[in-house]
């Protein structure tokens, strides 16, 4: 069950030649790739890209029309050799997923696919979250791209632009035997827009075709002797292809003045940074048109050098606008102007920061102060002078606080991590690694559990090092997701056949959840395209894990602190593992409040737990707080003069999951917790039993008041 469907959205994929569509930029690409003859499409999901594959998924009924073949990859790496496909065949295939985390999972089927080349267009869609909006490590694809040959397409953040590099991209894959890379950062993955449409077009040979009369050819097969004649292949032979191509079909952009004494190189995905801090500097206009000559680079690998030399004929100060580092594309231009003995000041780095986002003030600043250098009087008066007072802008860091990512309310992994914690709080702290996924969380307070991530499905073998005997045995978390993406042979069989005597708790939430809620094998869920319920259980039987535990609901803390405790202490020797399961929160609320509230329409009887914490009761020592955090479990204060301490208390966010009179118990705190179901439309004895308590509670209430008020005479 994804995040989001399409399948409204998709109906637009249907529009034909003269058409406009309107809508976000990765509906945008799936619409390009079908007016482009895609053969097959693959990938894997992950922010900002998980939205492609769900569109994709939804439109598998439009696709099938076409002979369009879709596959969900088990991986980045089955996703990019996928590829092959397009090696002895001429069928355009493209495949996407997150970059660069993804890049390098897939590195070793890319540097294939790469050497070999290929016949038909190969298109990776990569997407890029550098900056702000990322959830990794800071790190680029370029180096890759240079690193392995891949063509990088980088188009200006619009839907014309992006749509349109999905075209250059198949045909300059083609033209020069050479898989493309296409970059589209989290702007343009969701960046709105229009664009005129043309009709789809079937692939002239699908792959049931090609199947059906095979193909082979040991010059594309990557190994010696060939792969030394794929090498003087990519030199003599596809870059200058490329680069033709490039130049004819004008895939780069100019703007501005044909003739000035400066000028600005930039990336195409930053275009629109750039545009607007000229415009803030009165240098442009809201159409875009620019006082300053601007080459765009919307393929940013490789650089066409003559076209650069064109671009520099007069110019004196030259700056190139790249964000993050290394800055290869900086370095680059460096070295041609260096070789040919031109006399021109380079800027980048120097006036733009090394690392980090360039935001719109980031953008503002560095263009500011390239044109006090090369161009003065272009600036306004206020912003000519390099000393001339500024606004200050307030440090905000230093009164509100940092808003990590966290778990969800309800979230089933939240229990697993307080039990965790309060066997810790007897068994001593362990070394504990995670793994990418929610469960990482765990690392930030309350409970502060595990402290480090080496990749996607490698949290046990990040552990592998401590397995060599000791005190306490260490612990490492997976998750479900992470462990049929790569755990299960890298990290679970890896524990098997070193005879590891370690513990892996498996988180499974029935979902590829931290990516946006895709299906993967041990989902619960009937799919009509694809095989689940296949139990995590019962691969690891098969891989020789022998004591494996299975927890069917997390939100039992003392069972999971039970089985926790076993696993810890247990004479057994070799691998234990225990799947902790229980449904991620955000799914099953999708799927079951629009049935609850339909139900509730309709007039049917529906009950609603909701949880509470008797402020009589509560001590106000919080800590049922510390061992959960849920942010539905927050402080009030009590009008009583005589309890000065802020009280628990559950708001409205309540998803009445349990949890936190599960640790209440668990932990053997105060008996504060209490549990109230909400009925809607209710029959008519419950009606009847409700008011009978109702007179008794107010009879109650006002003979307890009578009592305070003749004790209030008599004082």
């Amino acid at each position: 069950m994804a995040e989001r469907s399409f399948k409204a959205e998709v109906e637009h994929l249907r529009k034909g030649d003269g058409d406009v569509f309107t809508g976000e930029g990765i509906l945008a690409i799936t619409k390009a790739l079908l007016e482009n003859g895609v053969g097959y499409v693959g990938g894997y999901q992950g922010a900002p890209i998980s939205h492609l594959m769900d569109v994709l998924a939804d439109a598998q009924e439009l696709m099938g029309e076409l002979g369009v073949r879709f596959e969900a990859n088990a991986s980045e790496a089955a996703a990019a050799a996928m590829l092959a496909a397009s090696v002895h065949y001429p069928i355009r295939g493209a495949v996407t997923f997150k970059g660069p985390v993804g890049v390098n999972v897939a590195s070793d089927a890319l540097a294939n696919l790469s050497s070999s080349g290929v016949t038909g267009g190969a298109l990776v869609i990569v997407g890029e979250d550098y900056g702000e909006g990322s959830s990794i490590m800071q790190e680029r694809s370029h180096g890759f791209a240079m690193k392995s040959q891949f063509w990088m397409l980088d188009p200006r953040p619009n839907l014309p632009s992006i749509t349109k590099a999905v075209k250059d991209g198949f045909e300059l894959s083609e033209a020069s035997n050479t898989p493309v890379m296409l970059m589209v950062r989290i702007r343009s993955c969701h960046v709105t827009g229009s664009f005129e449409t043309r009709d789809n077009v079937a692939p002239p040979l699908t792959v049931k075709e090609a199947v059906e009369n095979p193909r082979s050819d040991f010059a594309r097969v990557v190994l010696p002797p060939m792969s030394y004649l794929h090498e003087q292949d990519k030199i003599n032979n596809r870059w200058p292809a490329a680069e033709k191509f490039i130049v004819e079909n004008k895939l780069n952009e100019m703007f501005g003045p044909s003739k000035a004494s400066l000028g600005i190189i930039v990336q195409g995905g930053m275009y629109n940074g750039l545009i607007r801090a000229l415009q803030r500097l009165g240098l442009a206009d809201v159409f875009g048109k620019s006082d300053i000559p601007i080459y765009v680079l919307n393929v940013t690998y490789p650089i066409v050098r003559d076209e650069f030399d064109g671009f520099c004929e007069g110019k004196d100060h030259v700056m190139i606008v790249e964000e993050g580092q290394p800055d290869h594309i900086e370095q680059q231009l460096g070295s041609y102007l260096f070789k040919s003995g031109r006399q021109l000041k380079l800027y980048g780095k120097d006036v733009l920061p090394m690392a980090g986002e360039y935001t719109g003030q980031v953008m503002l600043d560095g263009v500011t102060w390239f044109l006090r250098a090369a161009a003065p009087d272009m600036l306004p008066g206020a912003v000519r002078a390099p000393n001339a007072p500024q606004p200050e802008i307030p440090d905000l860091s230093k009164t509100v606080p940092i808003r990590p990512p966290g778990f969800c309310t309800g979230c089933p992994e939240r229990p697993i991590f307080a039990a965790l914690k309060l066997t810790e709080q007897e068994l001593g702290k362990h070394q504990i690694t995670g793994d990418i996924g929610c469960h990482l969380f765990a690392s930030l307070p309350p409970f502060e559990i595990g402290g480090s991530t080496m990749g996607y499905g490698l949290g046990p073998a990040s552990n592998a090092a401590f397995d060599g005997g000791g005190e306490r045995r260490a612990i490492s978390i997976l998750g479900d997701g992470g462990f049929w993406h790569n755990g299960l042979s890298s990290s679970i069989g890896n524990m098997v056949f070193n005879k590891s005597d370690s513990v892996a708790v498996i988180v499974d939430n029935y979902y590829s959840a931290a990516t946006g809620g895709q299906d993967v094998l041990s989902s619960r869920a009937p799919n009509a395209t694809k095989a689940t319920n296949n139990p995590i259980s019962a691969a690891l039987k098969g891989v020789g894990v022998e004591w494996i535990r299975q927890i069917d609901h997390t939100y039992d803390v003392g069972k999971v602190r039970e089985v926790l405790h076993e696993a810890l202490t247990t004479d057994f020797k070799g691998p234990k593992v225990i799947v902790a399961s229980s449904e991620c929160m955000l799914n099953k609320q999708r799927r079951e409040k629009p049935l609850r509230n339909k139900a509730i329409k309709e007039g049917r009887r529906v009950d609603i737990p909701r949880f509470g914490i008797d402020a009589d009761v509560c001590t106000g020592d919080h800590a049922c707080i510390r061992l959960s955090g849920c942010p539905s479990l927050s402080l009030k204060r009590l009008n009583d003069p005589l309890r000065d301490d802020p009280v628990a208390h559950i708001d409205q966010t309540c998803v009445g999951c349990g949890n936190c009179g599960e640790v209440a118990d668990a932990a053997v705190l105060c008996p504060s917790f209490y549990r109230a179901d909400v009925v809607h439309n209710p029959s008519g004895f419950e009606r009847w039993v409700a008011d009978k308590r109702s007179q008794v509670i107010d009879w109650l209430q006002t003979k307890r008041d009578a009592k305070r008020l003749r004790l209030e005479d008599v004082a």
